[in-house]
């Protein structure tokens, strides 16, 4: 069978930022509990991501993407708890600066969405946010604990974060490519999962195709 690919936003055009991301991502799926996940495809650019997951799919091949959603989900992509029924590639297609057209035979459950960025996942472990930045974090200047994490817009989560390490001497101010993809390997898939609908949605869908679509290569 061929392998299946998840095709993710993130890594840059850095060959060494794209193998963090490739680790980071891998590490977290490990602690998840997807024992055998697919290939990790680091495209860099969120419209690099969706072009290789089209090329994919019109080659024949298993594919999955993951993208940040850059924006909150309307309820009409959302509808009710059942998360086989939401929407991505709705989303997609009407959010401004994406427009994206539904890929030839695409199921929504290929389709999967950071809500609303990457950086929305750190929220959902602070703790691994103070074991990080150390003493320095300003958990002030974050949101507060009890907002969901996935209704924070990402131009206000950013300034939050940036705003809290700002004084960190162990590490430094939050930077994406120095530290996302180390934190992705570090954070909580229990805790993320129990605050961010979207994500428990990727991990089950991955462990669903695990069982379906096995053994990868």
């Amino acid at each position: 069978m061929v392998g299946m690919k998840l095709f993710v936003e993130g890594g840059g055009d850095s060959k060494a930022l794209r193998t963090e991301c490739r680790e980071g991502f891998a590490q977290f799926l490990k602690k998840a509990g997807v024992a055998r996940y697919p290939r990790i495809v680091a495209c860099g650019s969120r419209e690099s991501a969706y072009h290789d997951f089209c090329t994919a799919l019109a080659n024949g091949q298993p594919a999955l993407l993951l993208v940040d959603s850059e924006a909150p989900i309307a309820a009409a992509h959302q509808p009710g708890d059942d998360m086989a029924g939401w929407k991505p590639l709705a989303h997609l297609a009407r959010r401004p600066g994406d427009g994206w057209s539904r890929p030839g035979g695409a199921d929504d459950r290929q389709s999967h969405l950071m809500v609303q960025c990457m950086e929305t996942w750190f929220l959902a472990d602070r703790q691994t946010l103070r074991a990080v930045f150390g003493p320095g974090l300003r958990g002030s200047a974050l949101p507060v604990e009890s907002r969901p994490v996935e209704d924070i817009d990402k131009g206000k989560l950013y300034q939050s974060i940036n705003g809290a390490t700002a004084k960190c001497k162990t590490r430094g101010s939050y930077g994406k490519g120095e530290h996302s993809f180390k934190l992705l390997a570090l954070i909580d898939p229990v805790q993320l999962m129990a605050a961010s609908p979207w994500a428990a949605r990727f991990v089950d869908e991955l462990k669903g195709w695990a069982l379906k679509l096995r053994p990868w290569s």
